[in-house]
């Protein structure tokens, strides 16, 4: 069939065939160092009658370890920032510098020190001085993480700005390659493609995506999230991302904001963040997982601690023979308002005295459910929160709230800790809400209430004295002091009990006693008592609300035991010796399931020490096994589309001499041209 074709239309093809093949073999040689490049072969076909045929070149390309790659590097993606930004907190909490296990020992051991001499100055300056150096390093690690916090939202701003970028390149890009592929039917626009590509991978590693062709087989790809939502479409429109914040302005959320043809936004769509993936789904991860309870239990401890500290110092008596007075001053908190409550309506709150050990770590959303005629909330329910906003759950996996909670005049105490009072004058409408932070940045604001070492409230206010004419062998053991406030105790507040407190014990019988008052008034009759502990609990009739008294031995018939203020008592360290031993208290409630123990303030920290060093270990191990699949699937994916030097230097020499041969054809045909020529003339 060759026949009728002439040699020189088969030379001519063979030489721009061979020119096609070393065009490529060069275009690839040129670009072997060109990022997202992919390796370009050129096919030709014979033709039916001789010669050859149209040359097609293509890229070279495996959808399969293209898709394995962008997995992979997603997973490192993620991993990577998770693993980076985890191991700073690690490093944070585990230096000895900065341990806050450290700074409880140091302050209780001042404690037990000045308990041995109560009236030193020195001893109880120093325990004001580690007090504060103990706030310093609570402060310190609250400011870090807010610093962190700060830093991570930059982070967040610029890398959906850039994955925005690349969402809208990869739009224009599909625009460009239908136009590119209706010009020039017979190639591919390669370049377009490598650099839609790489846009595709670059993005990838910012999040999950799933490409896919569109079912036109036109050359435009779909890009989704690997949740589904739609990020690019096949004629380029794309829908772009956008950071917004509730209640907490810190708090960013991921938004989808459909945009097609660059419409005016007529959707937001809530995108799953924990699904994300990526390097951005690693930074919301580490805030969410790491940053977030990281920063609420350091504030926990920190405000559980001062509370006690108060609690205690407050059921003592200081070295001026009044009754204690706090240590440490709580911040107050207030309520920010979600997008549906005017930003004008007001919520403030404080912790209760004496509950630090309910507070938790859990932020707390108050929600308006019934108003005054006037505008005044009067009932409202409590829901308490996760740091990323989601619901905490009880041991039922059932979300905790509270609900038809009545308010008070002034504040009202609520569940975990808190009091909350409404402080604008009306206004407010049902649906209305606040989001309540206890805990998130109070370890920065707690400050020293005292400086004078005179305030610190070592004796006990009350002590037990047995009477000189006593026939048993019973003597006080102990003393305990429950309530000083002057509202609700027997404490008058200025330096005595009230004439109507329990003042003395009378034993009737070995196993019976009266407890009076100062005027001599029976207050209440004891008999059949088995033991001698608490004895004012085991009189009742209200005796045991303010203090109790113990004794140990036998006592006899007749034998009293007085009740009084400890006036000039200052060589007393009973209340020292009390707050001493907060250091083994349980103090720290680290669950909203109420049947979880607290623990002590040094099992809270290191808990939360080992918990961040477990996510840093974990995310290291994880990270390294991720950047081992990546590696293979790389090779996998490098050995069908990257360029071999060696393969293509040797298609250089295969090309070159089909070049040379096809042109040797055509100089013969031309030489038998001429001969032709020549033999008629």
């Amino acid at each position: 069939m060759s026949g009728n074709v002439d040699l020189y239309s088969i030379a001519t093809s063979g030489v721009n065939a061979s020119r096609r093949l070393l065009a490529t073999a060069s275009n690839n040689i040129a670009n072997v160092n060109s990022e997202g490049y992919v390796r370009e072969r050129t096919s030709v076909t014979n033709e039916l009658y001789g010669g050859v045929g149209r040359a097609t070149t293509e890229r070279v390309i495996n959808q399969f370890a293209q898709n394995q790659l962008r997995r992979d590097t997603t997973l490192v993606g993620e991993w990577e920032t998770f693993s980076e930004k985890t191991s700073a907190i690690d490093n944070l909490l585990a230096n000895e510098a900065n341990s806050l296990s450290t700074g409880f020992s140091d302050f209780f051991a001042s404690v037990q020190t000045a308990a041995d001499d109560p009236t030193n100055l020195s001893s109880r300056q120093l325990v004001l001085s580690e007090g504060e150096a103990l706030l310093r390093r609570m402060s310190s690690l609250s400011d870090f993480m807010e610093a962190k916090e700060e830093e991570l939202n930059l982070e967040f701003t610029s890398m959906v700005k850039h994955a925005n970028s690349l969402i809208e390149s990869i739009g224009e890009l599909n625009k460009a390659i239908l136009v590119a592929k209706g010009n020039f039917k017979d190639s591919e626009p390669s370049a377009l493609l490598n650099e839609r590509d790489k846009a595709i991978n670059d993005l990838a590693e910012i999040m999950d995506i799933t490409v896919r062709e569109s079912k036109n087989a036109n050359g435009s790809l779909l890009v989704n999230l690997s949740s589904g939502e739609s990020l690019v479409l096949e004629d380029g429109s794309f829908n772009l991302f956008e950071l917004s914040d509730n209640a907490d302005f810190m708090q960013k959320q991921l938004e989808l904001a459909t945009n097609f043809s660059g419409s005016k936004p007529n959707t937001d769509i809530n995108i799953a963040e924990e699904d994300l993936g990526g390097a951005l789904g690693g930074l919301f991860r580490y805030r969410d997982e790491v940053l977030g309870p990281s920063q609420r239990d350091i504030g926990q401890m920190a405000v559980a601690f001062a509370d006690a500290v108060n609690s205690q110092n407050r059921l003592g008596m200081d070295l001026d023979f009044q009754l204690g007075g706090d240590i440490f001053t709580l911040p107050e908190l207030s309520g920010l308002p979600y997008s549906n409550t005017p930003p004008t309506l007001a919520l403030s709150g404080q912790f209760t005295p004496g509950k630090g050990n309910e507070l938790t770590d859990a932020d707390i959303r108050v929600s308006v459910t019934n108003v005054t005629g006037a505008g005044v909330p009067s009932e409202v329910s409590v829901e308490l929160l996760n740091g990323d906003g989601t619901p905490k759950l009880d041991e039922n996996n059932q979300p905790v709230l509270f609900s038809n909670i009545t308010l008070n005049a002034g504040y009202t105490e609520i569940p975990g800790g808190i009091e909350i009072e409404f402080q604008s004058a009306g206004g407010y409408s049902v649906g209305n809400q606040f989001l309540v932070q206890p805990v998130k940045y109070s370890a920065s604001d707690i400050t020293m209430a005292t400086s004078r070492p005179e305030d610190l409230a070592f004796a006990s206010p009350v002590r037990g004295d047995a009477g000189n004419n006593n026939l048993g062998d019973a003597t006080v053991v102990n003393t305990q002091v429950y309530d000083t406030d002057v509202t609700t105790s027997f404490f008058d507040g200025a330096g005595g009990l009230d004439a109507g407190a329990p003042a003395q014990i009378r034993f009737t019988a070995g196993d019976s006693y009266e407890v009076l008052d100062s005027g001599g008034t029976v207050l209440s009759t004891v008999t059949g008592a088995t033991d001698f502990n608490n004895l004012l609990a085991q009189a009742g009739a209200g005796l045991n609300g303010s203090y109790d008294i113990s004794l140990e031995g036998i006592p006899a018939a007749g034998d009293t035991f007085s009740i009084s203020y400890n006036t000039n008592g200052s060589f007393d360290n009973q209340n020292a010796l009390e707050l001493a031993s907060l250091k083994q208290a349980s103090l720290v409630q680290l669950s909203t399931n109420s049947s979880s123990e607290p623990r002590t303030l040094h099992e809270s920290y290191s808990t939360l020490v080992s918990r961040v060093g477990e996510e840093s270990s974990s995310a290291s191990i994880a990270l390294q096994a991720a950047e081992s699949m990546k590696v293979q699937s790389t090779e996998w994916f490098d050995s069908v589309s990257g360029v071999s030097l060696d393969e293509e230097a040797a298609n250089l020499v295969r090309y070159q001499q089909s070049y040379a041969a096809a042109a040797r054809i055509l100089s013969t045909a031309q030489e038998l041209f001429n001969t032709i020529l020549s033999s008629v003339r």
